[in-house]
């Protein structure tokens, strides 16, 4: 699968991952898919208006909430994927 085909998904992954998590929603609905290389889904989460330095998600969100949304995406698009980041998260 390319990239530009899982962002043609994406509003219906959030929704499915809204419908089953909303803490994991909420983390990752500003999340702008950078890359998919390997069935590794890399997230960007920079936004200059947020934040000024980058944030911590793994200190702060449960590991359910990474599970949560790569079973959101294999629900919906039928691929495995793991999760990576692109700038401090």
């Amino acid at each position: 699968m390319q990239l530009s085909e899982l962002k043609n998904f994406w509003n219906q992954v959030l929704d499915e991952l809204e419908a089953t998590n909303r803490i994991a929603w909420l983390a990752f609905f500003d999340a702008r898919l950078a890359s998919l290389e390997d069935n590794v889904l890399t997230l960007d989460f920079s936004d200059a208006t947020k934040f000024q330095e980058g944030h911590d998600l793994k200190k702060t969100l449960p590991e359910k909430s990474y599970s949560a949304l790569t079973d959101a995406i294999k629900k919906i698009v039928g691929i495995e994927v793991a999760l990576a980041f692109s700038a401090p998260v």
